[in-house]
């Protein structure tokens, strides 16, 4: 029997603001936006539309934009939480999608991390071409059905499922889900964890505030390439229980043991008051002052793709050019 109300490892509780405090935030942010600078946004590259439409042997991970990824593993195309949208709320968004969706090869498996708009657009994954095999969250396999998607599956933390030879774990995140008023928290929120016999093994962690789930997510898997959030952080007052800063994603990175960090959840869309400029400054410093290669970080521009082949022992090497 699936629980009602889902929680965090750390409080049973949803992770939500007071009225008053949103009341706090939204007044500080009208005062905020009108200083900042959003003209440095993530630049997008030409996609290799041809290797993507085409690949069904070589692992690669192409950031879409925000949380979309597209990821290709063992002949399986994978998107991660679809939103090709091109506003958020009242909100514009900040660069187009790497991608455009009359682009994207036939899609077998969507993964999605939880039910919130920006990373769930029913629209985008409508017009997803392919089988689109959905695993969603537990909570949330019923409302994908009443929306017409027939092949759901959900998941609780920790469950697993192979497809293929492609193994996806549901792991935890710390953070809440809602899509109305009334059903805040009855489906569950988390990441996922991808492995093959053939490819490096990738953590998508989809929305997360810093919790010590990094640390045991770390312990059960040999994670290659950690795909983290470092945008929708500020102020750290109000947004810290669900979003990480930069400085606490690279911590999480070192908490999950991954040998590459993808930084994402930035860029596209005004979900908070930091800017994509501010993200990577304070992302970059951290990244010094804790003495991490710069050959670990990949800052990928939206279309742009990694590409990997496996050497002996099954340690990933990247063709991406740095």
């Amino acid at each position: 029997m699936r629980k009602h109300r889902f929680g965090n490892l750390d409080s049973a509780g949803a992770v939500r603001a007071g009225r008053h405090r949103f009341a706090r935030w939204r007044q500080e942010r009208l005062n905020k936006l009108r200083t900042k600078d959003y003209s440095d946004c993530i630049p997008n590259a030409s996609p290799d539309l041809a290797f993507l439409q085409h690949n069904r042997s070589e692992p690669s991970i192409t950031w879409i934009g925000h949380s979309t990824f597209l990821i290709q593993m063992a002949g399986l195309n994978i998107v991660t939480d679809p939103v090709w949208a091109r506003r958020m709320a009242l909100q514009k968004r900040l660069a187009p999608p790497g991608i455009e969706l009359s682009d994207m090869p036939p899609i077998d498996f969507v993964l999605v991390s939880h039910s919130h708009y920006d990373h769930l657009h029913v629209t985008s994954l409508r017009r997803l071409r392919g089988a689109k095999r959905l695993l969603v969250p537990a909570g949330l396999r019923k409302k994908m059905l009443l929306k017409g998607f027939l092949q759901v599956e959900e998941m609780d933390w920790w469950e697993e499922t192979v497809y293929h030879g492609v193994k996806f774990t549901f792991v935890p995140a710390q953070h809440w889900a809602r899509r109305n008023p009334w059903d805040t928290n009855n489906s569950h929120w988390g990441g996922w964890v991808i492995e093959s016999a053939h490819g490096p093994t990738v953590y998508f962690a989809g929305d997360s505030g810093y919790f010590r789930g990094f640390e045991e997510i770390g312990r059960r898997f040999d994670i290659d390439v950690a795909l983290l959030p470092i945008g929708a952080y500020d102020p750290e007052w109000f947004m810290s229980q669900e979003h990480v800063s930069p400085e606490e994603a690279l911590q999480a990175f070192l908490d999950v043991g991954a040998k590459y960090f993808v930084p994402m959840h930035y860029g596209s869309f005004k979900l908070a008051d930091d800017t994509p400029k501010e993200a990577l400054e304070r992302l970059e410093a951290e990244r010094q002052r804790l003495n991490i290669s710069e050959k670990q970080m990949f800052l990928l521009r939206h279309g742009e793709t990694m590409r990997f082949h496996m050497q002996a022992g099954d340690d990933p090497a990247t063709d991406f050019d740095k």
